[in-house]
Formats: C-alpha cells, sequence, structure tokens
C-alpha cells in the first residue's frame, strides 16, 4: 500500500470516528446548537443596546425567513413595556393591510421604547418549548427507554397549533386586516363567554391578552408533541447507526494489531 492509499485510508478512519462520536453525541449537539439558534433572537436588541447596529441588522436579517417579525407581535427589550399594541409604536400605520405588515416588520425598535427580540412571541415559544423540551427528554432517556408518542396524542398536542395559526392568517388577509379581524377583536369569544372577561383579554395581542395565551399553549403543545414523537426514533436510528460504525471500526482496529503483529 503506498503512501497516498495510506493516507486516503486514514482519512476516511477519521471521518467514520468522527460521525460515530456524532451519533453517540446527537442530543448535546441538538441542545447545544439549537439553543443558540433560540439565543440569538434575544441577541440583536441587546447589541442594538450597546451600539452594535451591524450585528443587530445581521441577526434581524437572519431570521427574516423565519418569522414576520411584525412590532405588535414580538417582545421588546430595554423599553418601558414588554409588548406594544400598534397605536402605541411610531409608525405611520394606512389602510393597506401589506404595507402595515412590511411597516410592523421593519421596525426594529429605538432608544425610547426598547428594540425587539428577533422574531415574534409565537416563534419564541414555539422553538423554546421545543429546546425545553429537549433538555427534559435528555434527562429523562438517561434513566429509561422513552416511548414515543402515539398518533392521536401528537395530533391533539399539534391541533392549537393548527388552528390558531391558521385562523390568524386569514384574520389577517380578511377585510379586516390586522387590527379588525376577527382574530384580533374575538368578538366570538365575547359572545362565547358572554362579555364577562376584561376587554383587554379579548382584543389584540399584548401579554395576558387571548391571543397571547393561545400562542404560548400552542407553542408548548408544538414543542412537546415535535420532541416526544420525533426524539425516540432518532434516538433508535443514531443508535443503530453508531453500532455500525463501532463494528467498522472495531474491524479496522482489528487488522491493524494482524498487520502490526503477524503470525
Amino acid at each position: 500500500m503506498n503512501g497516498v492509499q495510506v493516507m486516503d485510508k486514514q482519512r476516511k478512519v477519521r471521518l467514520v470516528k468522527a460521525a460515530h462520536w456524532t451519533f453517540q453525541h446527537w442530543l448535546a449537539l441538538f441542545i447545544m446548537f439549537f439553543g443558540l439558534f433560540n439565543l440569538l433572537p434575544f441577541l440583536a436588541p441587546v447589541a442594538a443596546k450597546v451600539g452594535f447596529t451591524q450585528a443587530a441588522d445581521a441577526i434581524y436579517t437572519m431570521y427574516a425567513p423565519l418569522c414576520h417579525q411584525m412590532a405588535q407581535r414580538s417582545f421588546f427589550l430595554f423599553g418601558d413595556q414588554l409588548m406594544y399594541s400598534p397605536e402605541q409604536l411610531p409608525i405611520g400605520l394606512t389602510t393597506n393591510s401589506t404595507a402595515n405588515m412590511l411597516a410592523l416588520k421593519g421596525f426594529d425598535g429605538n432608544a425610547i421604547i426598547g428594540w425587539k427580540v428577533a422574531w415574534s412571541d409565537r416563534m419564541v415559544y414555539m422553538y423554546g418549548a421545543t429546546w425545553f423540551a429537549a433538555v427534559i427528554y435528555a434527562v429523562a432517556s438517561r434513566h429509561r427507554r422513552v416511548k414515543r408518542l402515539s398518533i392521536g396524542l401528537f395530533i391533539l398536542l399539534m391541533l392549537p397549533m393548527a388552528v390558531d395559526g391558521i385562523t390568524h392568517l386569514l384574520s389577517d388577509l380578511s377585510a379586516g386586516g390586522l387590527f379588525a379581524g376577527f382574530r384580533y377583536t374575538n368578538d366570538w369569544l365575547v359572545d362565547l363567554t358572554a362579555n364577562t372577561l376584561p376587554t383587554w383579554f379579548y382584543a389584540g395581542d399584548g401579554l395576558g391578552s387571548f391571543n397571547a395565551w393561545m400562542r404560548l399553549v400552542s407553542g408548548l403543545g408544538f414543542g412537546i408533541a415535535l420532541v416526544w414523537t420525533i426524539f425516540p426514533l432518532l434516538e433508535q436510528e443514531m443508535h443503530r447507526s453508531g453500532q455500525i460504525l463501532a463494528a467498522k471500526l472495531r474491524h479496522h482496529n482489528e487488522n491493524q494489531v494482524i498487520v502490526s503483529h503477524p503470525l
């Protein structure tokens, strides 16, 4: 075997070892990198606050394809409030829903009201719940084999996200638009509860409102359903693939011993 062949074989062995290590530690890697993925949107307002505007803009731009980033449905840091209604934002709104969406998406904040997190409260709940569920799954799987959810329970946990997301989309695209659609006013809920709850609970997207609670509940359901359905399957596949690679490495080491100590 010439030098080139030896180097090529050594490179393949290193790749197999790296893949084997990845399969063994896939869950820890997911928690680490997905945690960073969840942290970066919160670093955008921090960077804006300390004057690193280019870094903040880069994060807002990076997450823009993943979220509508409309300011009235986003958390703000370093201001007087954690969330603001459209009327409280320094934005010139019109009767054009598309123009309003773009204006709300493009407004990142200022020194007076603070700077928004780089994705909306729904995304914070969805992906934050997924990360926390992954951490809990990692702890639980160390002590016993975790069974995946049944199809029925998976659908039940995902249903709030589907209903809330689809109705909000239809409401935003309706004649009422962002600030008068049936999910903004929730008149149906007013009738259902005989208007026994405070006005601020029914209308808008502020903290404590029905819409905010629905985003939280649906986000928790999404994270739990995703992790407890997919991760047990991933764990089985990672374990199976890891065993295959471990066998290849053992075979390689045995051959090395034979070559080094021929009979």
